[in-house]
């Protein structure tokens, strides 16, 4: 079928007798972004370094994380899969991987109780070093944010870095702990 420069997005990173002329469903309509992320030769693909994952974070540029194209194109499988067969990824991670009921509520403030809380390994971590570990820490409660920012307020981060320290500190170095917030699983959207 050509070279990989000659190969539609799709084929990119697929052996050969598994690729098809057509695109399949889960990667049309695709971003430009992650076209292009998909149509780059995975050994072509630089893995971010903690460092520069450090710094990503402390810039609150979370756009800026990629994954290995092929995982990529393997998530985007995934997704489509989930969303196909349980509505949403929301829902899926709502009832399958956090065993949590809609509506989502607290039991008490934020931080107060371990069952408003759930520490799971990012199934699809992003393209960085592989011996950084990427968990997920999901909470029923909100955290409050800055209407004028769209970013969480001094307190907020505040709480979330005492949780932190206290929950991973003992165990880790200050130094190989960062946080990054990102603000799209809200009971309020859960409804």
């Amino acid at each position: 079928m050509g070279s990989v420069g000659n190969l539609p997005y799709w084929q990119v990173n697929v052996p050969e007798n598994e690729r098809t002329e057509e695109c399949p469903e889960f990667l049309r309509s695709l971003s430009v972004k992650d076209i292009g992320i998909i149509s780059t030769p995975d050994s072509e693909y630089k893995r971010a370094t903690w460092p520069e994952v450090q710094k990503i974070v402390a810039e609150n540029r979370l756009d800026a994380f990629r994954r290995v194209p092929s995982d990529l194109r393997r998530y985007l499988e995934y997704t489509w899969k989930l969303k196909r067969d349980y509505g949403s990824v929301m829902n899926f991670v709502l009832t399958q991987r956090l065993h949590w009921e809609a509506p989502v509520k607290p039991r008490g403030k934020p931080f107060e109780f371990d069952d408003d809380i759930k520490i799971l390994w990012n199934d699809w971590p992003y393209g960085i070093d592989e011996r950084i570990v990427h968990l997920v820490v999901w909470t029923k409660f909100e955290l409050a944010e800055n209407p004028v920012t769209d970013d969480l307020t001094d307190e907020a981060r505040a709480e979330i870095d005492k949780y932190v320290r206290k929950t991973f500190g003992s165990r880790i170095p200050q130094d190989r702990v960062s946080v990054a917030f990102v603000s799209f699983f809200s009971p309020t959207r859960l409804g």
